[in-house]
């Protein structure tokens, strides 16, 4: 029985179509109005959820000076941790307001708490799932205060060795989850699309029995979209209004049309998975009768032999199959034959022994 978890009563796993989550982080630009634009926008665009980063600068670091609290490299060099997450956070005074303009247009929205003061506020918000940030993959104190809540918990593996997965898995069920979804994740802002390593979401399935899926940091909506065909049940991508207008997150984020094609192309990478199949589609049917048979190409005389001059292999289908060419060939004609007569059993002289599941396609 394949995996599966519930959150606002949609159904996950790999039997349904992939949940897109719509990574908002700091993307609000400090702006209230342009959250609840964003919630308009993911919605507009098909996304199932929205997920929030609820944190303080204080909450996930402290305010100090020196080489330890600046970063280094990448998207944010330079950058001093307090002040970007000061820049990024989510204020927690908008928490309330976003998550009742998400119920009013009927948008599932949820967050990633970084410790438990963050825990308690998305409970009284009653958030219908928790996300554990790849950076937060080895705080198991906070993974099994997460998970004691009882509701589905969506774990993220960047930058995470096998035993720290293992680790915090078992942390969640500890914790008291039953429902855990684990995405494979590469934490690099953007994400260069030959690190991304897709083939290790099917081997997360079959190595832990969870729900699987992938965090995306690249650039466009390629990665996810095979991710969904190697068995992904969850996509998460982060997004904005529009990348011109900046933001802490903005240079690797998805606007509103791309967000709307990667939850279109990921439905269709979907339901194009199926099932393995060694017989005609149904689109294919009618096709059917466009494949080759044996048909008599000369007027053949009754008692007259089949030669490669009076029978050939041609299109359509409804002739004895090509493959009997050999042991018709040398047969006599039971009767008069005419040009562009299928080829059948009954027009050979004592027909063909043993001939099995080769007759014609129906007209």
């Amino acid at each position: 029985m394949n995996p599966s978890i519930t959150i606002a009563s949609r159904r996950i796993g790999p039997d349904e179509p992939p949940y897109v989550i719509a990574e908002m982080s700091g993307n609000h630009n400090g702006e209230l109005a342009r959250a609840l634009s964003l919630l308009e926008a993911a919605k507009e665009s098909g996304a199932d959820a929205v997920k929030l980063q609820t944190y303080r600068a204080d909450t996930i670091t402290i305010d100090a000076y020196g080489p330890d609290f600046m970063v280094e490299g990448g998207l944010w060099n330079g950058r001093r941790l307090y002040d970007l997450y000061e820049e990024a956070h989510t204020p927690w005074e908008w928490h309330a307001a976003l998550f009742a303009h998400a119920q009013k247009i009927g948008l599932t929205i949820f967050s990633t708490p970084f410790d438990p003061t963050a825990i308690a506020l998305l409970q009284k918000l009653e958030a219908p799932a928790y996300k554990i940030a790849s950076s937060e993959i080895v705080d198991l104190p906070l993974i099994r205060q997460t998970a004691a809540t009882g509701k589905p918990i969506i774990i993220s593996t960047g930058m995470a060795v096998w035993s720290e997965i293992v680790d915090a898995v078992e942390a969640a069920r500890q914790g008291g989850a039953s429902e855990i979804a684990v995405l494979h994740c590469v934490a690099a802002y953007p994400t260069p699309p030959e690190e991304t390593n897709l083939s290790t979401i099917a081997d997360l399935e079959k190595k832990l029995g969870v729900v699987v899926g992938l965090s995306d940091h690249t650039m466009d909506t390629t990665i996810a979209t095979i991710a969904v065909g190697l068995g992904a049940s969850i996509i998460e991508k982060h997004f904005t209004l529009a990348r011109t207008d900046g933001g802490v997150d903005s240079a690797f984020s998805l606007e509103p049309d791309e967000l709307a094609r990667l939850v279109r192309d990921a439905r269709i990478a979907r339901r194009a998975v199926g099932q393995p199949l060694y017989r005609p589609a149904p689109s294919e049917v009618k096709g059917l009768k466009y494949r080759r048979s044996l048909y008599v190409v000369a007027d053949i005389k009754a008692g007259a032999a089949f030669t490669p001059e009076n029978v050939r292999s041609i299109r359509p289908a409804f002739g004895l199959k090509p493959k009997l060419f050999d042991a018709v060939i040398g047969r006599l004609a039971a009767r008069d034959l005419k040009r562009g007569e299928a080829l059948s059993e009954a027009m050979i002289a004592g027909g063909l022994p043993g001939l099995t599941d080769q007759m014609p396609s129906s007209r």
